[in-house]
């Protein structure tokens, strides 16, 4: 097979990203959602699929994207994605807080500190229904309303811990409905959103006024939900080095071999890329840099399946996307 030209990165792993799927995938869950607003969830350079492209792409589908730190926010602003942008964690400091409105940035308020660093700006109130991660726990939200005078109090949010817990996912819907109506007296016009990619199919009590999809976009569904209409969107390949007998028997990688080989090749992706040590990849255990197979494809395929890679490294699915761009020419496709 003839080697292909990717202007000068010939060592790196390539990541093929299919852009048409990522957009598929969004526009299926906004139906889904039966009119809601879809808020595309593109944190953690959107989840390893490259944050500005996959925005680009989504722009026609997606009335807000959403990012977990103001680095994130102010990386879409410079590529000149116009479309409002909530930032999750809440400002830390003044300095996060200027650069939100400098770049036209909306801010998450969680407590009394973050409603002092978000005077004057837009912000959406975080509510803690249970996750108890951050946000503002509800015998707390009239005191916190109060601090609000100056702020553009555009939207009120939380997000469902458990959500394959009937229960649970009931007590924290009732929870965020009745902060949201405590909000909504007082700012008529607020956005309410609870439902992430798993809220979208716990079914319509669950959106309000928007949904926020994540690891849906990308092709999966969360666990303990399956949806067969999504699509994968990643696949990441490693570039074949070397291929040989090997001279003396010996090993594969670092590992004594458990058979004699009568080739091997040398392929260029290891940990330091992204792929776990307890990958399956190769004959050996996984390098720094490298692994060898008995392949000796030019390009191999080492990644395509999100979920079935988690599960052969003890992860999750989230964890695996974000992780194996992490040294990889983006080639978009779609």
């Amino acid at each position: 097979m003839a080697a292909r030209s990717y202007n000068g990165s010939m060592q790196n792993t390539i990541a093929k990203i299919n852009l048409a799927a990522i957009k598929s995938n969004a526009q299926h869950l906004k139906t889904l959602s039966k009119g809601a607003q879809l808020f595309a969830v593109v944190k953690a350079d959107a989840y390893g699929h490259g944050a500005i492209p996959v925005s680009r792409a989504l722009s026609p589908v997606a009335d807000m994207f959403c990012v977990a730190i103001v680095d994130e926010g102010v990386e879409l602003r410079a590529a000149g994605i116009s479309s409002p942008i909530l930032v999750f964690t809440p400002p830390m400091d003044g300095d996060d807080a200027a650069r939100m409105s400098a770049y036209g940035l909306t801010a998450t308020v969680a407590d009394e500190r973050s409603a002092r660093l978000c005077r004057g700006l837009c912000v959406h109130i975080k509510i803690n229904t249970g996750m108890n991660r951050y946000g503002c726990p509800p015998p707390q939200l009239e005191r916190l309303l109060n601090m609000l005078g100056d702020c553009c109090v555009q939207g009120v949010y939380s997000h469902i811990y458990a959500p394959q817990s009937p229960k649970d996912c009931a007590e924290q819907l009732k929870a965020f409905s009745h902060c949201a109506a405590i909000v909504r007296a007082k700012y008529p016009q607020t956005i309410a959103h609870l439902a992430a990619t798993a809220g979208i199919y716990l079914g319509e009590d669950y959106f309000f006024d928007a949904v926020r999809p994540g690891i849906g976009l990308y092709g999966y569904s969360p666990q303990g939900f399956e949806d067969n209409c999504l699509t994968p969107a990643l696949a990441v390949y490693a570039r074949r080095v070397q291929t040989f007998t090997p001279p003396y028997g010996g090993g594969c990688g670092y590992m004594q071999a458990q058979k004699d080989y009568q080739t091997l090749s040398s392929y260029r992706a290891g940990y330091a890329d992204g792929f776990a040590r307890t990958s399956p990849l190769g004959e050996g255990n996984l390098c720094m840099d490298a692994f060898v197979s008995k392949d000796s494809e030019e390009e191999l395929c080492i990644f395509s399946d999100a979920e079935t890679y988690a599960a052969g490294c003890n992860t999750i699915s989230y964890e695996a996307l974000c992780a194996v761009t992490k040294r990889s020419l983006r080639v978009y496709e779609g």
